[in-house]
């Protein structure tokens, strides 16, 4: 447990931090997993869910709640898998 006065401002500062970023990453999580069930189902209608799905990893990496590039990566891999069944149906 924290010692001195800064470590316990810093315990503070850090669990109301958590449970802020928290809800940010379970959106991303949400709509990441929204766009891979369209992209697996229904590939030629999963474009808003990508669009949605790029856009919150772009608003979590905004805000630091997740690396820049973690996002990129993450979106890059959505669009790829996208992208695959897009030219698999065509």
């Amino acid at each position: 447990m924290a010692n001195t006065k800064s470590a316990i401002k810093r315990m503070k500062q850090s669990e109301k931090r958590r449970l802020r970023n928290q809800s940010v990453k379970s959106r991303s999580r949400t709509y990441v997993k929204r766009a891979r069930v369209a992209i697996a189902e229904k590939p030629a209608e999963a474009e808003a869910d990508v669009r949605r799905a790029a856009s919150e990893l772009d608003i979590a990496a905004r805000k630091g709640v997740i690396h820049p590039n973690n996002a990129a990566r993450r979106k890059s891999r959505l669009m790829k898998a996208y992208n695959a069944a897009q030219n698999s149906t065509a």
